[in-house]
């Protein structure tokens, strides 16, 4: 089982969004970087867990917790040519572009800011710290720990 962090943005969907889908799951499609799709591709698995962070607000932060469901298959919004995620470039016999599906487990009792986790050495190392703009990023073990324990969760 790994862990992950998922981006993004609240005004397109947010941890509440996900909650208030049927059976509080959602595939996770639009992702159009290719270091991230190949992490749903090739890695994000069923079972692993994903840590939900807004991006692009005045404190983007850590708010929940979900768990993917299903493991990476073609992201079909590539293929809408009226949706905002098609790529001309994909087929379904040559697809690109992949999601994976995934559930809302609960919110964290207190949001982990970007700043609380920048100001932390122990999470020095994360993607997230160094200015990676991936949307998709690991996070060890460790690492998930110290967030838990941020937001206000034991170990898990």
């Amino acid at each position: 089982m790994n862990c992950w962090l998922f981006k993004t943005e609240p005004g397109c969907f947010s941890f509440d969004d996900l909650k208030n889908r049927p059976d509080m799951t959602e595939h996770w499609d639009g992702v159009r970087n290719f270091q991230a799709r190949n992490f749903l591709r090739d890695t994000i698995r069923s079972g692993d867990r994903v840590l939900f962070y807004h991006s692009s607000i005045p404190e983007p932060a850590v708010v929940g917790i979900a768990e993917v469901v299903r493991g990476g298959y073609p992201d079909f919004t590539a293929l809408d040519p009226d949706g905002e995620h098609f790529d001309p470039r994909a087929s379904v016999s040559e697809p690109i572009w992949y999601m994976v599906d995934v559930r809302y487990a609960e919110p964290l009792p207190r949001q982990v800011t970007l700043e609380q986790i920048k100001n932390n050495p122990l999470l020095a190392d994360m993607p997230l710290v160094k200015r990676s703009r991936l949307s998709i990023q690991p996070v060890t073990p460790e690492e998930w720990q110290i967030i838990l324990a941020l937001g206000g969760i034991e170990s898990r």
